[in-house]
């Protein structure tokens, strides 16, 4: 994973991004001198911590259980509301785990992120992501056993991908894995079954997949051997979701296409549009820079290929809801980086 913009000032960072005093000198005791108020004795500031769980992706997250819950044609309820807060608890317990597992090569590589800047300690880093990953189990288990049968084995496949399969092989099939059950946790919970999810989880994890093969290039010059195989995906990805007739719950006879087919088509263009010319870039120029923007727009891909995915199964008002978030998260990437 790649850094964000960091502050280098002295002062605190208010919850809105301004960045503010925390004292008035009229007032400071003459006692207490600048030393006294190092920055390893400040507590970690909210940016710091927006950093370190990457806020801005985590807006790509509430899309996958509602995609699942769309799949399994169900109705987003009040358990559908659970499997999304156990995803996002799930989601950054990994981003978390994944930056503490990473703290000795980002010291070297990345020495600006949060945790080699000591803006934050490593152990609070590991205490969040066991902290997190115990919500999201809890949540889960709220929305019904159906959803912890999918969110125990998400939270195991996190763990092991951060701890054990990053830099192996397995590594972007376990993401990409991941991302597949972070959908099916939304036909469980919602539906209380997985297979007519099925097909939809394989799309979402075949992207995940490209994006994750195109980030292991991201802090050193590559081949176009991974943004080639990501955009030949996204092609791929864009002729399944076009050519497959979406689910239409009207039970009139229609002889014109549906709302949910226009939608369907509206959106899977917006998603080819994301990455198409990212990935092109960086298949013809692998350096850093053009990578990670091309992993960049793979992440911010994520809610379009969601809201097709739900509009292709027919609910339309569930992909423009989703839809709504990535003004959203495009807003906070200019504050914070997601990759």
């Amino acid at each position: 994973m790649g850094a964000g913009q960091v502050a280098s000032n002295g002062q605190a960072v208010h919850p809105g991004g301004a960045p503010t005093s925390t004292t008035d000198p009229a007032r400071t005791p003459a006692s207490r001198t600048p030393a006294s108020r190092t920055p390893a004795s400040r507590a970690p500031s909210l940016r710091a911590w927006g950093e370190l769980l990457r806020l801005p992706a985590l807006f790509t997250v509430p899309g996958d259980a509602l995609a699942g819950a769309a799949a399994a044609s169900a109705r987003p309820d009040r358990r559908t509301a659970l499997a999304i807060a156990s995803s996002l608890c799930l989601y950054e317990a990994g981003m978390a785990l994944n930056d503490w597992a990473d703290r000795e090569e980002d010291a070297a590589e990345r020495p600006h992120r949060p945790l080699p800047s000591g803006r934050v300690r490593p152990a609070s880093a590991l205490g969040a992501a066991c902290a997190l990953t115990a919500a999201g189990l809890a949540l889960a288990a709220r929305a019904g056993r159906p959803a912890l049968t999918v969110a125990a084995p998400l939270a195991a496949t996190v763990w092991s991908y951060d701890l054990l399969l990053k830099r192996t092989p397995a590594g972007p099939f376990a993401m990409a894995t991941a991302r597949g059950l972070d959908l099916l946790l939304g036909a469980a919970a919602t539906g209380g079954r997985i297979r007519p999810a099925l097909p939809s989880a394989a799309l979402l994890s075949s992207h995940t997949l490209a994006v994750t093969t195109v980030s292991r290039h991201e802090t050193r010059d590559g081949t176009p051997a991974a943004p080639l195989a990501a955009l030949v995906t996204t092609g791929a990805l864009t002729w399944l979701l076009h050519h497959r007739p979406p689910r239409d719950r009207s039970p009139l006879p229609r002889r014109h296409p549906s709302l949910a087919a226009v939608a369907t088509t509206t959106l899977t263009a917006a998603y080819a549009a994301t990455v198409a010319r990212p990935y092109f870039h960086a298949a013809l120029n692998p350096s850093p820079p053009l990578t990670q923007r091309a992993v960049g727009a793979g992440i911010r891909a994520t809610i379009p290929l969601q809201c097709a995915l739900a509009a292709r199964s027919g609910a339309v008002a569930t992909a423009l809801f989703t839809a709504a978030l990535a003004p959203v998260a495009q807003r906070f990437a200019k504050r914070v980086s997601v990759t």
